[in-house]
């Protein structure tokens, strides 16, 4: 038996299919029900936001769980399975843990860090076991994965890299302060390239500096040009930040 992953999110499919293809409470179930009495599967659970649908489960056949829980997704989810399908994407064996693991720690989040999925994953655990459908596998990946991102938020500080948009929305509506405001305000990072830093130019030697008075310094007409003259060398120098540097005659 391996763990499979069949699943949308955010990061696959537009708001507006994510919407349509939302599960309440009695599809969840109804869902986790179906998954275990079919044939490919042993274990069931879900794990349902506003920006993601997950169906994980363990599985006997790869091909065989794809196919019933893309099935099982898009008949419970009211979406047809020819539109759904290709905003899938499917997780299996280390890459399934690993996916796990990430949504826990808030790094597959839209905002990056946000702490309420610790509580999501604990409900879809909660309610995977109230129906008897986690067995050892995904009680154990699950708990494992609370750990995991528990300790990532209390060890990194991810969760203050940025707010859930519905709390810092309803933040500001109790606080009197507009959200465009706010945002002018306080700009994330500014879109305009930084200007590039140039070295100044190295000044000309004065009339009384040692360089002038050096018998080595050839001074130069000024009508004269490398290009011009067939016997004069050809030079090369370097870039502007390295104007300090004298050319070399190659």
């Amino acid at each position: 038996m391996s763990l499979l992953v069949v699943g949308l999110s955010h990061r696959s499919a537009p708001v507006s299919l994510l919407e349509r293809a939302t599960l309440n409470a009695d599809a969840q179930t109804k869902l986790l029900q179906d998954t275990v009495a079919a044939e490919p599967a042993a274990e069931a659970a879900v794990l349902a936001t506003c920006n993601r649908i997950e169906l994980y489960a363990d599985v006997d056949k790869f091909h065989a769980g794809v196919a019933e829980l893309s099935t099982l997704l898009a008949q419970h989810s009211g979406v047809g399975l020819d539109e759904l399908t290709p905003y899938l994407y499917v997780h299996y064996e280390d890459r399934a843990v690993h996916h796990l693991f990430s949504v826990a720690c808030g790094l597959d989040s839209m905002v990056v860090g946000e702490g309420q999925i610790l509580g999501q994953i604990k409900d879809s655990l909660a309610k995977a076991q109230e129906l008897h459908s986690a067995g050892r596998l995904l009680n154990d990946l699950f708990q494992q994965a609370l750990r995991v991102g528990k300790r990532a938020h209390s060890e990194t500080g991810i969760d203050r890299a940025g707010q859930s948009l519905v709390t810092f929305g309803l933040q500001q509506l109790s606080s009197g302060t507009a959200v465009e405001a706010w945002a002018k305000g306080n700009a994330p990072w500014s879109s305009a390239p930084a200007p590039c830093r140039r070295w100044p130019p190295r000044p000309s030697p004065g009339p009384g500096s040692p360089r002038s008075s050096s018998p080595t310094a050839r001074p130069t007409a000024p009508s004269a040009s490398p290009r011009s003259s067939p016997r004069a060398p050809k030079r090369t120098c370097p870039p502007a930040r390295y104007r300090w540097t004298r050319c070399r005659s190659s």
